[in-house]
């Protein structure tokens, strides 16, 4: 069974900063590419961050800079690091596996998300 669990967000003021946990199960996580989605009220979910699985990482022009991806793969875990965050960035985050030299998700399998609002 293929399963991610996001946790992590929450409300917070523009500015201010967020860590994203993504536990994975039912996949061999630590040969796994793996990439942070979001999804925004009427718009389409979008590729954010990736990670390979020795660590090299690449960004959406939108959060390059402020967002930074990382990976535990004694722990299956990932995570997303989110500083200077603009109301913009209010989306329900989700996690999955990326697709080899493409930002696609690699697999059908969603986990319900974190919401992350940002507002004052």
């Amino acid at each position: 069974q293929v399963q991610f669990v996001e946790s992590g967000g929450g409300l917070v003021q523009p500015g201010g900063s967020l860590r994203l946990s993504c536990a994975a199960s039912g996949i061999i996580f630590k040969i796994q590419p793996m990439g942070w989605y979001r999804q925004a009220p009427g718009k389409q979910r979008e590729f954010i961050a990736g990670i390979s699985s020795g660590g090299s990482t690449n960004y959406a022009d939108s959060v390059k800079g402020r967002f930074t991806i990382s990976r535990d793969n004694t722990k299956n875990t990932m995570y997303l690091q989110m500083n200077s965050l603009k109301a913009d960035d209010t989306a329900v985050y989700y996690c999955n596996v990326k697709s080899f030299f493409a930002t696609t998700p690699g697999t059908n399998y969603w986990g319900q998300g974190t919401q992350v609002t940002v507002s004052s």
